[in-house]
């Protein structure tokens, strides 16, 4: 198990489990648990009942026909994410992780937040399964998004306001790693966006990508073929990465991304990492 654990870190040049010595054990068993459970029929089949009774799965892949008479151009359909319960694509990963958690016999769980709807997903999961759940949040983040901090501890969850560094998601997850190292033994970190160290990036793929393994058989349904192309928002990129997962292999699909330019790719204020980001370490991954 360890083997397969070792083989399978990198994503091409990216990566990685670029973290303290201490955190690295927990991270392999993570790992090692997710190996062993993945394909494991009772866990899907526990999870399928999930996101078909709490979640509310399947969504709709809707035709969207006065914005494409609008565009004039493409026809164009939209995978309906915001009508899962809690209003995101959030909880299709966390009950994956959750199940995991349970499964490793851990009893509190974290998790980082930006705009707050993986919190909220987490705090939700967290009260259904009877678990401790805290949440580290941006200070910054936490007065743009009051309304999510209230779900979160409407919910039960305790909300940490990080007030290091730029106050965001990113010092968010800082924060969390901090707290998962001081308590390896009874937590559980369920990672929210495709970032991280290993196993964190291929886990959050692999329960989301029931988005593009259900709107790509919708659509052969509806059209009778695969779409030219699909398009997702790109931030932490759980959304993209479900997303796309299932086209990957299908070489006639355009796989577009639309990252924040904010004020202009070309100011200071912009989130469009992937057009003007370098490689580096952040956040213990390779990206």
């Amino acid at each position: 198990m360890v083997n397969a654990v070792e083989q399978n870190m990198y994503y091409g040049e990216f990566g990685g489990q670029y973290v303290p010595d201490m955190i690295r054990p927990a991270l392999d068993a993570v790992a090692a648990a997710y190996l062993q459970y993945k394909d494991d029929p009772e866990f899907r089949n526990e999870l399928a009942g999930l996101l078909k009774d709490y979640d509310g799965r399947e969504t709709p892949l809707y035709y969207a026909e006065s914005f494409t008479k609008y565009l004039g151009g493409a026809k164009v359909y939209l995978k309906r994410e915001d009508l899962n319960h809690l209003g995101a694509h959030k909880m299709n990963n966390v009950l994956g992780q959750i199940l995991l958690a349970q499964r490793m016999g851990k009893k509190r769980i974290i998790a980082e937040t930006g705009a707050g709807q993986h919190g909220v997903a987490t705090a939700a999961a967290a009260a259904r399964f009877g678990m401790e759940c805290e949440i580290f949040m941006g200070a910054l983040d936490c007065e743009r998004q009051k309304l999510n901090v209230f779900r979160m501890t409407l919910l039960g969850a305790k909300v940490h306001a990080v007030q290091e560094g730029t106050k965001t998601l990113k010092d968010a997850v800082t924060a969390a790693f901090m707290d998962y190292a001081q308590h390896l033994d009874d937590t559980f970190y369920i990672v929210g966006s495709a970032v991280g160290p290993y196993p964190y990036p291929q886990m959050v793929r692999d329960f989301q990508s029931v988005i593009s393994k259900e709107s790509r058989r919708q659509i052969l349904e509806k059209e009778g073929r695969l779409p030219n192309a699909v398009i997702a928002c790109i931030g932490g990129g759980s959304n993209a990465i479900g997303s796309f997962a299932a086209y990957i292999d299908d070489l006639s699909v355009r796989l577009i991304g639309a990252e924040g330019a904010g004020k202009g790719a070309d100011t200071p204020q912009n989130a469009a990492t992937m057009t003007n980001g370098k490689v580096g370490i952040t956040d213990g991954m390779k990206t």
